[in-house]
């Protein structure tokens, strides 16, 4: 086989990194010292990325392209640092040369540093949902671009999909602070209402969309209606493979775990979260959501005259989850007290019920003869 020949384009962007970092004999242009520092992002060195952003913003003129650019990626290099109050500066004055979103995406422009500014406002309620609809509003430029595009290639059409999800996340996002620190709002519940339509106009196929409408449906007591909702947010992703993008991240469905219990649907709590925890059995929620929904399981069981085993069945695995919570409660050091005294209490009252725990229940074979004798009790 012949010798690959060298990628002249991988050649050119060390090279230029390496003059960047070590003093170059001649200038280095802010977008040829932009992109390397984006390439130093993706490789996990944020010092060095940051470190490159910022002569790249030292060189920029002012409310420039090459400005917007930096001062973009800039704020990027914040979030990940942690540094926030230095990332909210950065896109503000972002906003400054792109006031409405609409330059391109490549120069800076486009919706994102108005979202993250939602995000880092100290204020929250009104200051959040400006920026919130800034970022909608260029979200809905972008989407009707594409939309009066004749023709799109696979490409765009994948983009558009992404755009409109990205948009109903936005207006799910908009909706919650509403319903939390905007509450007391007299048109509150409107708002709530026309977002929460808006979005699922938008995305239906988006999962979180649906769990964001059961969460104002919860909060006007519409329990049925909610109950549908959370049905039709799982049955978008349930029997999809972890990996697909369908799939909502974890800490939307450790959300979705709690609207169920919420909505009284511990079965299909218990679903989620069983699914969850074999993506990662570290999370002390999951567990402890876990264990006290198969505790509202068995005490509904025992009340409705159920055979004796059934509800002691239910009881036993919740004992398993709460001790496994309990377990990593304390290994992680975590910090919600009130979670930590509630799943106490729960193995309190199922002690005074089925006694302690024998030894070696909840070993990695008695959890899986646990997870089967639940399937069957399901089926």
């Amino acid at each position: 086989m012949a010798p690959r020949r060298p990628d002249k384009k991988s050649k050119k962007q060390k090279r230029a990194i390496s003059e960047a970092a070590d003093g170059p004999s001649k200038p280095v242009s802010s977008q040829v010292l932009v992109k390397a520092a984006e390439f130093q992002l993706q490789e996990g060195n944020v010092q060095d990325a940051a470190t490159l952003a910022k002569k790249a913003l030292e060189q920029a003129a002012a409310n420039s392209d090459d400005e917007l650019s930096s001062l973009n990626l800039l704020g990027q290099i914040n979030l990940e640092s942690g540094d926030f109050e230095a990332a909210r500066g950065c896109f503000l004055r972002a906003v400054a040369i792109d006031e409405d979103g609409a330059k391109d995406e490549a120069v800076g422009g486009g919706p994102e540093k108005f979202l993250c500014l939602a995000q880092l406002s100290d204020e929250g309620g009104q200051d959040s949902v400006k920026w919130f609809e800034k970022g909608a509003a260029a979200l809905k430029k972008q989407i009707h671009t594409l939309e009066e595009a004749r023709r799109r290639s696979d490409e765009q059409e994948i983009l558009l999909v992404e755009l409109k999800k990205k948009l109903a996340m936005t207006l799910c996002s908009v909706a919650e602070v509403y319903m939390t620190d905007l509450s007391w709002e007299e048109d509150a519940e409107q708002r709530c209402e026309t977002l929460v339509t808006e979005a699922t106009m938008v995305a239906p196929d988006f999962a979180e969309t649906w769990q964001t409408l059961a969460n104002v449906r919860i909060s006007q007591e519409r329990v049925d209606d909610a109950k549908a909702a959370l049905t039709r947010s799982m049955e978008l992703w349930k029997d999809l493979p972890p990996e697909d993008p369908a799939v909502p991240d974890f800490p939307s469905r450790v959300g979705l775990a709690r609207l169920l219990m919420e909505v009284e649907m511990e079965q299909e709590a218990i679903e989620v979260l069983e699914r969850l925890v074999g993506e990662d059995d570290q999370s002390v929620e999951v567990w402890y959501l876990g264990g006290w929904g198969l505790y509202v399981m068995g005490g509904k069981q025992k009340a409705s005259k159920s055979s004796e085993e059934d509800w002691k069945s239910s009881w036993i695995s919740s004992r398993v989850w709460l001790n496994q919570c309990q377990h990593l409660y304390k290994l992680q050091d975590y910090e919600d007290d009130r979670l930590g005294e509630h799943a106490k209490e729960l193995l309190g009252l199922i002690a005074k019920e089925l006694g302690e725990a024998p030894a070696g229940e909840g070993d990695e074979d008695e959890w899986e003869d646990d997870h089967d004798s639940d399937e069957e009790m399901r089926d």
